[in-house]
């Protein structure tokens, strides 16, 4: 994906397409990914990138906010930030802290709770948790 091509993705969601917008986003959609924030700082420095990190996290709500990335809650402190925002399941893998597409066609959920009086589903989405085997 070419940086005119992610401007134009921004634009398309509603987001100014500034400088830092631009750079954290070129390090989050060049492909399919799964990224903490921190992962995201860290690419970002790599490439001698000087955004700070209350902007990579400002941006990150932005961009959650318009749709444009999923936020993938794994546990109380760890949430990673997912490129694709079409309907899809996930592992998270416990020990290696991996996250894992798994495609909503392989995954059936029955018998949900009537939804309370006013709302309507979203939505669903399965976390699968995993480890590997104790020998």
């Amino acid at each position: 994906m070419s940086r005119q091509d992610i401007e134009e993705k921004l634009k398309g969601h509603g987001i100014l397409p500034t400088a830092q917008r631009l750079e954290v986003a070129e390090t989050l959609l060049v492909r399919p990914q799964h990224l903490s924030a921190d992962q995201i700082i860290d690419r970002l420095r790599s490439s001698g990138s000087r955004v700070s990190k209350a902007t990579v996290y400002n941006t990150l709500k932005l961009f959650t906010n318009h749709g444009l990335i999923k936020e993938i809650n794994v546990a109380d402190s760890r949430k990673f930030f997912d490129s694709t925002t079409h309907p899809h399941h996930h592992f998270y893998h416990v020990e290696t802290g991996e996250l894992t597409d798994i495609p909503a066609s392989s995954v059936g959920v029955l018998n949900l709770p009537p939804l309370p009086e006013g709302t309507e589903q979203a939505g669903v989405e399965v976390l699968i948790r995993v480890r590997n085997r104790k020998a």
